[in-house]
């Protein structure tokens, strides 16, 4: 049986001008979410559209009035000086391989019925300890594109031999672009490998470089607050409490 996603406007979608899209839904350490969505409510992005399927977890969600919703993801639009922006985000990615691929697919429809021809997509790589200080790597199907958006942003595009396969919509979006004759990127960001970890740390270097590359004229304060507050309780808490990860010596790994 074939999976079907839905894609269902909401209202009036505004006539866009040289639109990007941003993707960051949750995996490893949730930094693609967690800077995808802080950008979403610093700027007041509108939803336009709701994706709709059922290759989703089983489950829901409870909410801050104590009433249950089912997991979503959308796209939101945000006008700016510099170029309309697109913003997929959501608190699940599909769950089998089938539904990843026919998802990316609706994505990547909607994005040409909007004009939008670039596209990020936000990540994490998994590392067995806490890093200190995350690194954020870029990679994507075009040379052309990749060379000048390290340059633009001194990010690394040194990836072969860092991560393995990059699994989810992360990876599997940015693939389907290049075969449209998209622009599209990977922008990931090293974090702790643990499903438990929030890697707020990682979400702040991706800001830093959507930030500078996309103007965004973002304050960071908030995020630093945040990161300031997870530490201290870690340290609370104890590294006991966080089970380290077994990986060979040097190896990484990466899921959408």
């Amino acid at each position: 049986m074939a999976v079907s996603w839905q894609a269902n406007r909401l209202g009036t979608v505004p006539k866009l001008k040289n639109p990007l899209l941003v993707e960051g839904l949750p995996g490893i350490g949730n930094v693609g979410k967690v800077a995808t969505d802080f950008i979403i409510d610093k700027l007041k992005a509108k939803c336009v559209y709701e994706f709709v399927g059922t290759s989703i977890p089983h489950s829901v969600f409870v909410n801050e009035k104590n009433l249950v919703e089912l997991p979503k993801i959308e796209l939101y639009v945000k006008q700016t000086p510099h170029r309309d922006l697109l913003f997929l985000a959501g608190d699940v990615q599909p769950i089998t391989e089938e539904a990843c691929y026919d998802f990316c697919a609706k994505v990547l429809d909607v994005c040409a019925e909007l004009g939008c021809t670039d596209i990020i997509a936000l990540g994490g790589i998994g590392l067995k300890q806490i890093p200190k200080q995350p690194k954020v790597y870029c990679t994507g199907t075009d040379k052309k594109h990749v060379d000048a958006f390290v340059k633009a942003t001194g990010v690394s595009n040194s990836l072969y031999g860092v991560v393995g396969p990059i699994v989810g919509v992360s990876g599997v979006i940015v693939g389907m672009a290049g075969k449209q004759n998209k622009h599209a990127l990977a922008l990931l960001a090293e974090t702790y490998g643990h499903p438990m970890y929030l890697g707020v740390k990682g979400a702040r270097e991706l800001l830093k470089v959507l930030n500078k590359y996309l103007k965004l004229k973002l304050d960071l304060k908030q995020l630093d607050e945040e990161i300031e507050e997870l530490e201290e309780e870690m340290m609370l808490r104890g590294p006991e409490k966080m089970p380290k990860l077994r990986s060979r010596p040097g190896e990484t790994s990466y899921i959408g």
